[in-house]
């Protein structure tokens, strides 16, 4: 966590990542403090760029993942591949990465056909010079 916050807005960071539709009042309650309070913590928060987003996970029902691994030519912008690839519809996540390879990337669609055609477009993205796919059996949190 960054220094600029501090073991409150922690505990309400926390509370947010299990449920971000948490009620401010029963944050507040939990954590002994007003709700105005915690109102106003978590608009310092977003103000911030601490907080950058609220946002929903959906169940794993009807949706196949899999994890792929770029590895971008060395003559090409990593960032730039990055950028290119989060607009691709069933990109979830990218990360930058060290290692064999150079970008992570989570995938969800409906069905395998869905993330064979990601795969397909990845491997279109000019500097991308290798990928390895993983499909996700399981998810355990």
């Amino acid at each position: 966590m960054s220094a600029n916050i501090d073991g409150t807005d922690e505990r309400i960071i926390r509370i947010l990542q299990e449920d971000s539709r948490k009620a401010f009042v029963d944050i507040a309650n939990e954590i002994g403090l007003s709700e105005s309070a915690v109102r106003r913590r978590v608009k310092n928060l977003v103000g911030s760029g601490m907080i950058k987003r609220f946002t929903i996970e959906l169940g794993a029902s009807d949706k196949t993942s899999a994890i792929t691994l770029i590895s971008v030519s060395s003559s090409a912008d990593t960032s730039a591949v990055s950028s290119r690839l989060m607009k691709l519809p069933g990109i979830e996540v990218v990360y930058e990465i060290t290692g064999q390879y150079d970008i992570a990337t989570i995938i969800a669609a409906p069905a395998i056909v869905e993330i064979n055609k990601c795969i397909d477009d990845i491997r279109k993205i000019e500097g991308v010079s290798d990928t390895n796919t993983v499909i996700i059996l399981k998810t355990m949190k």
